[in-house]
């Protein structure tokens, strides 16, 4: 029995009939992701001609590309999860790496980074307000909150009289905007 004769144990669907329905799924909000596209684009252009240098390794980098990748496909929950990600290995290993700091914890929390990062002017306090706000975004998707917790999704709905998908829009939006504007910042930018 050759491989195309066998069938396949978890689907019966073909891969013409994968493709039609990839597809389907690309051309699904096509104006919606072009217009993501566009604003990520332009949002770029903050961190210079020669760009940015991603402090954080791997973890850091690669939460920077499927950041980019889950807003202009719409998945704004993983939009908010990977920017907090990004943002907290860059600040963080910053520290690290530019021998700022020669007592950085291995593992060190958020709020220590920002601390830490503040004092050293590498942010403003603007900065850390806008990342305590992406930190208050992200831990209810990340952590299970009441329904009567004010920071639970569903409440937030609720209380604001909007649907759950414009909010993490809008979240989205903001933490992929903050992202870059650290990104955009003196200390990663490089020319």
């Amino acid at each position: 029995m050759s491989r195309d004769d066998q069938p396949d144990l978890l689907s019966d669907l073909s891969d013409l009939d994968f493709v039609r329905h990839l597809l389907a799924d690309l051309h699904g909000d096509l104006p919606g992701k072009v217009g993501r596209f566009r604003m990520l684009t332009d949002l770029g252009g903050q961190m210079g001609r020669s760009r940015t240098m991603i402090f954080g390794g791997h973890a850091a980098y690669h939460a920077w590309v499927e950041a980019r990748s889950s807003f202009v496909h719409g998945n704004y929950v993983a939009t908010i999860l990977l920017c907090q990600g990004l943002v907290e290995h860059l600040l963080a290993a910053y520290l690290h790496a530019g021998l700022l700091v020669d007592d950085i914890p291995d593992r060190i929390q958020f709020a220590d980074t920002l601390r830490r990062c503040r004092e050293r002017e590498v942010i403003s306090d603007e900065d850390v307000t806008d990342l305590r706000r992406m930190m208050a975004l992200r831990n209810p998707l990340s952590h299970f909150r009441h329904v009567d917790d004010c920071s639970n999704l569903d409440r937030r709905s609720i209380d604001e009289s909007r649907s759950a998908d414009d909010l993490l829009s809008h979240d989205a939006i903001f933490s992929i905007g903050l992202a870059v504007r650290m990104l955009s910042r003196p200390a990663f930018r490089l020319g």
